[in-house]
């Protein structure tokens, strides 16, 4: 079967080739799926430049998050059927034909979702909805700022923070990604390339500032992000797309008595794994209700996967980009 692996670190365009590998076995705990839809994330950038902090030995293929069809199933296996369509953290890898992935990391699509959006649960929502409920505690009422609202998992925190109950301001940069965040639900959003947010969210919240923000940009944006912040507030931190990482002045955590929270999903999970699936129930219930349903901004052939890496990295892309392996 064709994968895309990285031999060796840099640029996706630059690393990226499209290898002949062996098929994936179903191993005890395992199944193996047939991939229709395959979204890449941040993290998958900067995996391929060697920057993110989980370092894969070389040659590895890029991407974890998968939707398709069950195409075996491996001993101690018994939730799933063959063809049964499903979304998966690839343990092999998620730019393939085909991928192996366990079990406990395996879960049934709802009848409400394509495959290409469902390719958004098992890393993006299930990232929000740890930062959301079990790190932030948002609760009904309270302010949540989104920044980069109409990115993978801003538009995700969008929808679920809404779904919570909370009053929702996003910051999107140009007016078309501003009327997506609308689209999505936010109460407010505002424009960061012509617009203060601090002095927005001041004005929308009658100069309280928000409960909590979602923050996975990171630099300048975290920096000023502390002085719209409410007093007794909790700032996430969800990544470093702007690519410096800032530091935090304690005196000023202090005097406002706000918390900044580390949203590091991949390591939870890893310590209690079997937070995925009672998330995954959570998440099912707002797909269901019709709270949630993942934004894909675009789909790329699969010979145009390292063309998705790049555009992901741009920045100008809206919600999910998914690869079609098929394509």
């Amino acid at each position: 079967m064709r994968a895309w692996r990285v031999h060796e670190l840099g640029e996706p365009a630059d690393v990226l080739t499209l290898d002949d590998v062996d098929e994936p076995v179903a191993g005890p705990g395992q199944v193996v799926i047939d991939i229709e839809a395959a979204s890449v994330n941040f993290p998958d950038l900067l995996q391929c430049r060697g920057e993110y902090q989980v370092k894969p030995p070389l040659p590895f293929v890029v991407g974890s998050e998968i939707g398709g069809r069950i195409a075996a199933v491996g001993e101690g296996v018994s939730d799933f059927a063959i063809g049964q369509r499903v979304c998966a953290l690839a343990g092999s890898g998620g730019l393939a034909e085909r991928a192996s992935a366990a079990a406990m990391t395996t879960f049934a699509i709802p009848d409400e979702l394509s495959t290409a959006a469902a390719t958004a649960l098992p890393v993006n929502y299930q990232t929000v909805w740890f930062a959301l409920v079990t790190r932030a505690a948002l609760q009904q009422g309270e302010t949540l700022l989104v920044h980069a609202g109409a990115g993978g998992v801003g538009s995700g925190a969008i929808q679920v923070g809404r779904a919570l109950g909370a009053r929702v301001i996003a910051t999107a940069g140009g007016p078309d990604k501003v009327a997506v965040c609308q689209k999505l639900g936010a109460d407010v959003a505002i424009d960061y390339n012509t617009e203060d947010f601090v002095a927005a969210v001041k004005d929308a919240t009658g100069g309280a500032g928000a409960d909590v923000i979602f923050d996975p940009v990171g630099g300048d944006v975290f920096d000023r992000s502390r002085k719209a912040i409410a007093f007794d507030g909790r700032l996430l931190v969800i990544g470093f797309t702007s690519g410096r990482i800032p530091d935090i002045p304690a005196n000023h955590v202090l005097l406002k008595n706000y918390s900044v929270v580390g949203v590091h999903w991949g390591a939870y999970v890893g310590r209690d794994p079997g937070s995925l699936a009672r998330n995954h129930v959570e998440l099912v219930r707002l797909v269901e209700s019709g709270d949630v349903d993942p934004l894909v901004g675009a789909e790329f052939a699969f010979a145009d996967a390292a063309a998705a890496l790049t555009a992901l990295g741009t920045r100008r892309t809206v919600g999910k980009v998914v690869v079609r392996p098929g394509g």
